[in-house]
């Protein structure tokens, strides 16, 4: 017991008190004007209780005698017990019952991002909260025998309250009229509390109550009467005296605490509806107040304010649930800390393993508040209690929910700013990412090959979402590699190989560019398979587009080379000769350590490509580039030896198109060195001889002539190589050789009127030459 030692003075009287039998009689002190004050005296409460005995003793009948009998009582009872008077200037007055802390369950934690495991249940059942938070400590009843059978030593221990309950009933019979009665009644309830005779306290409190309800102790009265009731069991008298408190108002420092009594007297009496009002005219008042919801400095409120939110929970599952819940807001007004009561509802059932009724509660509130600040993480709640709850087509739902509910295209954001919720958005990508693996997953499975076409465009449809929602995230190309990957299993391939283009080159380099780069041509490729004839023409150009691309950004890739190669040849197939040449250039240029086959198919489309844009000179080098390293036994090779000696074939006739017949002769003698096997060889040596005779190069022209009847004596023009032969030795001035060259033709043909003239030509021939012999 706190001590605390004042002492309540007459100070004309404890000054001096020899003074006053110099001055007068004890009686004339009542009509004296003296002021009882409080004031600290250095002799303790031994000496205050012997002034005020001795002041009685002095003046029984002083004006002052009520006074001093109270405090003498008064002090009797601090020295036993401590000062027991409370100063009624002061605003914290409150029953020490009230103030007590209790240990009791926290409320649920709303961080969405918390992990949540399957809960064992509540730390103490619903009766023993009730029993417990319902409890401020209030009056026990005493044992009344044990206090009979203990007298004598406990008398003496008690000797001094004893004391001051006889003054006390001495100040009320003997002065009735006193006006600070109702303090002495109050100090004398307080006495026989700590003598623990509960039932004589009860009593003078109810004298208090019915003489005196205008008394300054009237609502701390009421309150220790109420708690006596409550106690008890009786909650009809508890709640009357509960409700004189709450009448009294915000003026009483017992209102709240009136407040939140009162309402346990309803739920004990299951009068939930009327429990409810009054917990929420509690709450009420603490918003009016300022308080804080969130604070935890005072533990004693913090705990109160739990327990409250947890029995309006129980109360309003007593009534029916969410649905009651959103009615009773609706009828009575929304509140600021509306939320806490679903939640904490929410919670109730959660720690149930009502996992509906859970998922009901939180909902409510969302349906009722879509735009509050929590709703989103109320969303998210719901989607733990289903997945806690072992129930995944409502965790799919419910993710649904969220994801639709706070899309960035979603009203919710136009009361928000985005950038200030990051929680929001990283639940939002949280669960656009796992519509989309699920719905992508379920497409995979064979066992609901039925449902793909709808599994296919969830799928895509949340793979949308999610990267228009995130264009910028780390993430984000990977999950566009994984939609191009859908979209290719489903055999959508024009699409596919946009979204890997896309994936490849749309984003800062990352370790799925090159693999999604390659995949975009392999897609289109694969869509070539799929379309008309006469459209496959433009779906090449996008296969050459998305090559070339490919192996230019991914050069290092192990497939860059093979896939510019085959881009080389859709560009011949199209006939698109100049960029296949290009392209081949670029390929041979890009990747000179790529395999061999890749280079020499490459050299051919050059050589090709050049012939068919009669850069006849180009073309020879591409097709000797490719002979150099193809081996001799390739079947390839009789065919490139042609197009070899074709190409420099086609150089000797550009040069005689422009009458310049040596170049020309030189061309076409250039084939029998350079493609002494190709089958335009012949023709080749002809061809020259005839260019030199153009040029009246008679013995070349002999030389190549007589060269082409020693190596091909079986060729159609070897008529024409005699006639060649006859007109250069003629022309040349060698008439016996010419003569044998027409003998020769004679010879050689079937026409009868040529063989007639070249019979005469060469006997005309033989007598020029004066060969008198040949001319019988």
């Amino acid at each position: 017991m706190r001590t605390r030692f004042l002492l309540c003075i007459l100070p004309l009287v404890f000054s001096a008190c020899s003074s006053i039998d110099q001055q007068g009689t004890i009686a004339e002190l009542r009509n004296k004007q003296i002021e009882i004050t409080d004031a600290p005296l250095d002799g303790g409460l031994e000496k205050a209780m012997l002034s005020y005995h001795n002041f009685l003793v002095e003046a029984p009948d002083s004006a002052l005698a009520p006074e001093a009998i109270r405090r003498l009582a008064d002090l009797k009872v601090e020295k036993e017990y401590g000062l027991l008077t409370l100063n009624k200037d002061q605003d914290d007055r409150v029953p020490s019952a009230a103030l007590s802390a209790h240990e009791t369950a926290p409320v649920a934690d709303l961080d969405p991002t918390r992990k949540l495991d399957l809960p064992t249940g509540p730390e103490e059942s619903d009766a023993d909260f009730a029993q417990r938070a319902s409890d401020l400590q209030g009056i026990e009843t005493p044992d009344r025998e044990t206090e009979e059978s203990t007298r004598g030593p406990l008398d003496l221990e008690r000797a001094g309250p004893r004391e001051a309950l006889v003054l006390y009933r001495k100040l009320l019979d003997e002065y009735p009229f006193y006006d600070r009665n109702d303090q002495v009644l109050y100090q004398m309830s307080r006495a026989y509390e700590e003598l623990g005779q509960v039932e004589d306290a009860m009593n003078v409190m109810n004298r208090l109550v019915r003489d005196y309800p205008q008394s300054v102790y009237i609502d701390e009265v009421q309150f220790r009467r109420a708690e006596f009731y409550f106690t008890r069991r009786q909650y009809l008298d508890a709640e009357e005296a509960y409700l004189a408190i709450v009448s009294i108002g915000e003026g009483s420092s017992f209102y709240p605490f009136a407040l939140y009594k009162l309402g346990w007297t309803f739920y004990k009496q299951e009068l939930y509806e009327d429990a409810v009002d009054n917990f929420i005219a509690l709450l009420d008042y603490k918003v009016s107040v300022g308080y804080d919801f969130e604070q935890t400095e005072d533990e004693p409120e913090h705990k109160r304010i739990e327990d409250t939110f947890r029995v309006i929970s129980l109360s309003f599952s007593y009534l029916g649930g969410a649905d009651i819940v959103a009615a009773y807001f609706s009828e009575q007004g929304a509140r600021r800390y509306e939320d806490l009561v679903y939640s904490n509802l929410g919670e109730y059932y959660f720690d149930k393993r009502r996992y509906s009724d859970a998922n009901a509660a939180y909902s409510a509130f969302v349906i009722r508040n879509p735009f509050h600040f929590k709703a989103p993480s109320f969303q998210m709640r719901i989607i733990e209690i289903n997945t806690v709850g072992g129930f995944p087509s409502l965790v799919l739902e419910s993710k649904k929910d969220f994801a639709n509910s706070y899309s960035l295209e979603s009203e919710y954001w136009d009361y928000f700013d985005a950038k200030e919720r990051p929680e929001v958005l990283k639940d939002l990508k949280t669960n656009l990412k796992d519509l989309a693996n699920h719905y992508h997953a379920q497409y995979q499975n064979k066992e609901f090959k039925k449902d793909q076409p709808a599994n296919f465009t969830e799928a895509l449809h949340w793979y949308r979402d999610l990267l228009v929602s995130f264009p910028q995230d780390d993430d984000t190309p990977a999950i566009n590699y994984q939609m191009a990957d859908l979209l290719l299993e489903n055999r959508s391939f024009n699409q596919a190989a946009l979204a890997y283009e896309k994936t490849a080159y749309e984003y800062p380099r990352h370790d799925k560019s090159s693999t999604a780069g390659y995949a975009a041509v392999y897609a289109y490729r694969e869509y070539l398979g799929t379309v008309a004839t006469d459209d496959k023409d433009p779906v090449k150009s996008e296969i050459v587009r998305s090559s070339v691309r490919f192996a230019e950004t991914f050069p290092e890739h192990a497939k860059a080379a093979v896939v510019l190669g085959a881009a080389v040849d859709d560009l011949y197939d199209m006939e698109n000769f100049e960029q296949a040449v290009l392209r081949a250039t670029q390929l041979v240029e890009s990747f000179p350590e790529a395999d061999s086959e890749v280079i020499r198919s490459a050299w051919v489309v050059v050589g090709h490509a050049s012939f068919e844009l009669e850069r006849y000179a180009e073309a020879e080098s591409a097709y000797l580039n490719v002979l150099k390293t193809l081996p001799d036994t390739d079947k390839r090779r009789d065919g490139l030896v042609d197009n070899l000696a074709a190409s420099i074939y086609q150089q000797a006739e550009k040069a005689n198109a422009a009458n310049d017949f040596r170049a020309a002769a030189d061309h076409f003698l250039r084939v029998s060195k350079l493609a002494p096997t190709s089958a335009i060889r012949p023709n080749a040596e002809f061809d020259a001889a005839t260019a030199l005779i153009q040029l009246e190069d008679w013995d070349s022209a002999v030389d190549v002539l007589t060269g082409f009847r020693a190596n091909f004596p079986d060729h159609v023009l070897q008529p024409e190589v005699t006639k060649k032969i006859a007109y250069v030795y003629r022309e040349d001035g060698r008439p016996a050789q010419a003569a044998r060259e027409f003998e020769r033709i004679e010879m050689e043909t079937d026409d009868e009127q040529l063989r007639r003239e070249a019979l005469l030509t060469a006997a005309e021939l033989y007598e020029e030459a004066g060969d008198s012999a040949l001319t019988l």
